[in-house]
């Protein structure tokens, strides 16, 4: 999981490590030259004292010119290291836009949609320019741990708790309508059945509607998780109206005194006005308390760019990322709640009906940056 951004971001850390050494060699270089000039200037010194120590007006003027000049040089080898000393310890812009034009590479290349890679950097400037560094800590380390801490914030800006809100919205009404959106192929029938299963192991009733009647295939799929899980799809015959096959089965829901309704839906990009279509009229006629975008992780910016469309034609209330864990860059996850302004809810981590992860920044975050 995220090995090719960890690897990238190792890299980078190591790299800015060996800048500074660096540095710091080329500080020590102009101090050898000086110590040599030094070592010259003792030993002719010495010379003289030992010629004219019979005269001791002439010792004294040599042995005063001896302790005079050494702290002239010596003066000098210190205003080189406070030189070099307060560059280290003040970072400075020029400083801070060379790190940013590495690390922009890096981000990008890991799928972080480009308007994220702006925030990323402008926060980290903000946050590095005129920053002083305490003794002994490493720039890599600080800039590391900056990033963290911006990435963790775009994370956490759109907070919410599925489990809560399943919870609290119950309280109000039965039963919940919760529509799946998403193009077809990036798991979204069997995230459904994920959802299913984790809201009757907190003891809810569920009812699966089989809105997706653009293809047969969809419907068969969704009635095999139903039998594995014991739970009842609600279908109609393929190309039937989608939007009166969640009615149905929300109308079920009510009479059976079900908790929550998950409905399917199509996604098929290539007649994308008829999608689009097609699910106002589905949010129109069952007004969904959630609308949930599904994709996959390892969609990179196609699945940031898909969210985007699917939240301004329709509306999304937040979005289930398939297969993190054969994510090798970690950037859709990043990039999809910042692009969408909707929160991430789960993150498919399996095949399996209990592979499913709810959300955590600080879990993503360990993931990314746990080896570095």
């Amino acid at each position: 999981m995220f090995k090719f951004l960890k690897e990238k971001l190792s890299a980078f850390k190591k790299k800015l490590d060996r800048k500074v050494e660096e540095e710091v060699r080329q500080v020590e270089a102009k101090e050898e030259v000086v110590e040599p000039a030094k070592a010259v200037a003792e030993e002719t010194k010495a010379e003289v004292v030992e010629t004219v120590k019979t005269d001791v007006t002439k010792a004294e003027e040599v042995k005063a010119e001896k302790e005079e000049k050494p702290k002239k040089k010596i003066g000098f080898v210190s205003k080189i290291k406070t030189l070099i000393v307060d560059r280290e310890v003040l970072i400075d812009e020029k400083k801070v836009e060379e790190i940013l034009e590495d690390l922009e590479i890096i981000l990008l290349e890991s799928d972080v949609a480009f308007e994220v890679v702006e925030e990323i950097s402008s926060e980290l400037k903000e946050r590095l320019v005129g920053r002083k560094k305490k003794i002994g800590e490493k720039l890599s380390d600080i800039v590391i741990n900056e990033l963290k801490l911006i990435i963790q914030e775009i994370l956490d800006a759109n907070r919410f708790d599925f489990d809560e809100f399943i919870q609290t919205k119950l309280k109000e009404k039965r039963p919940l309508n919760i529509i799946f959106v998403g193009v077809n192929g990036t798991g979204k029938t069997t995230t459904i059945a994920k959802i299913a299963k984790r809201l009757m192991d907190y003891g809810y009733s569920v009812v699966l509607a089989a809105g997706d009647t653009f293809r047969a295939g969809a419907i068969e799929q969704l009635e095999e998780h139903g039998q594995r899980l014991g739970v009842k799809v609600i279908k109609h015959k393929p190309g039937a109206d989608p939007a009166a096959v969640i009615y149905d089965a929300i109308k079920h829901a009510e009479s059976k005194g079900i908790d929550v309704v998950l409905a399917d839906t199509a996604g098929r990009m290539h007649t994308k006005k008829n999608l689009i279509d097609q699910l106002s009229k589905i949010k129109r006629v069952t007004k969904p308390d959630l609308t949930i975008f599904v994709d996959e992780s390892i969609a990179g910016n196609d699945a940031v760019e898909r969210a985007r469309m699917f939240n301004e034609a329709v509306g999304i209330d937040g979005s289930i990322l398939t297969k993190i864990d054969a994510d090798p860059k970690g950037g859709t996850a990043i990039s999809i709640s910042y692009v969408t302004g909707k929160p991430i809810l789960f993150l498919g981590t399996g095949q399996g009906y209990d592979d499913l992860v709810k959300f955590d920044s600080k879990w993503l975050i360990e993931r990314i940056f746990g080896d570095i």
